[in-house]
């Protein structure tokens, strides 16, 4: 299980939420068998996702994050809940690439720069909310930040790590968003500009013992910070059997009959790799219900 906890600073105007997300990125290992550059791009952007649904209200809202740099991973997606379980995917689950010069996984290289992040949030309303930003490095955290500053005008703090093994399995992984309300006074904005630059990176705090607590606690040092949630969240995929019937289902008459030529039709979920077999039967009496 991963954790993630959210804190305050005692006037209300600086929300910090900062995640332990090493279990959360060890399964998306497991379950898509991705290379070490991909484990640390599509780990990055689950943690991200996750801490971005984790400020969404209400309890059956959502929040889809897609990037596409144009690099040799392809496309990228991840969905989080409101209490932040995650789930996501990528084109390329094998992509190797020289390591930069300062011996870290290249993951601005495997994602690419050459196209947009958009932000899709379900919030109950008769229209989903989609933002859109062009990339500013690919290294998924920057381009968090830059989305919330431009698409919706929030100053924000984002910075997000995976640490992965030589035997690919991840050592450690982590993150947290840091955000200003619009009443946050100057004085503020100086200690979480002075407190920022001085944190180390994210999995050098959590291979020091940190804490996902003891991070967010850490951003707003100085602003006399309370502890406002601090939950359980996992990678969770919501895919059944009923729901991938519904797919089906909504797909085109003709498709339906191009699928009832075969004896099996198989479906796997992106997410989970979980496949779901329906029979040339199941196939023709969803055709019937058309």
């Amino acid at each position: 299980m991963g954790r993630i906890v959210r804190t305050i600073s005692a006037d209300a105007s600086v929300v910090c939420s900062a995640i332990d997300g090493t279990d959360i990125v060890a399964e998306i290992e497991r379950i898509h068998k991705t290379s070490a550059v991909v484990t640390a791009a599509l780990g990055r952007l689950a943690l991200g996702t996750s801490l971005i649904g984790f400020g969404l209200k209400d309890k059956d809202d959502s929040v889809t994050v897609k990037i596409n740099g144009g690099g040799p991973i392809g496309g990228l997606c991840a969905v989080s809940d409101s209490m932040g379980n995650v789930k996501a995917y990528c084109d390329e689950n094998i992509v190797e690439l020289p390591l930069k010069p300062n011996g870290k996984l290249d993951v601005g290289g495997a994602v690419g720069v050459d196209g947009t992040i958009t932000v899709i949030k379900d919030l109950g309303l008769k229209e989903p909310y989609v933002g859109q930003t062009e990339l500013v490095s690919g290294e998924i955290a920057e381009d968090i930040t830059n989305y919330f500053a431009v698409s919706e005008q929030t100053p924000t703090v984002c910075a997000l790590g995976v640490l992965v093994n030589t035997d690919l399995t991840v050592k450690k992984a982590g993150g947290f968003i840091l955000q200003l309300l619009p009443f946050a006074p100057e004085s503020c904005i100086e200690v979480i500009e002075k407190n920022i630059a001085a944190m180390p990176s994210v999995t050098t705090m959590m291979e020091l013992g940190l804490s996902a607590e003891d991070i967010a606690m850490k951003a707003l040092d100085g602003l006399e910070p309370n502890v406002l949630d601090d939950f359980e969240v996992a990678y969770r995929c919501n895919c059944s059997r009923e729901k991938t019937e519904k797919i089906l289902f909504s797909l085109s008459k003709e498709d339906i009959e191009s699928l009832a030529e075969d004896e099996i039709t198989e479906v796997k979920c992106h997410f989970c790799d979980k496949v779901y077999h329906f029979t040339r039967d199941e196939i023709i009496a969803l055709k019937e219900r058309k």
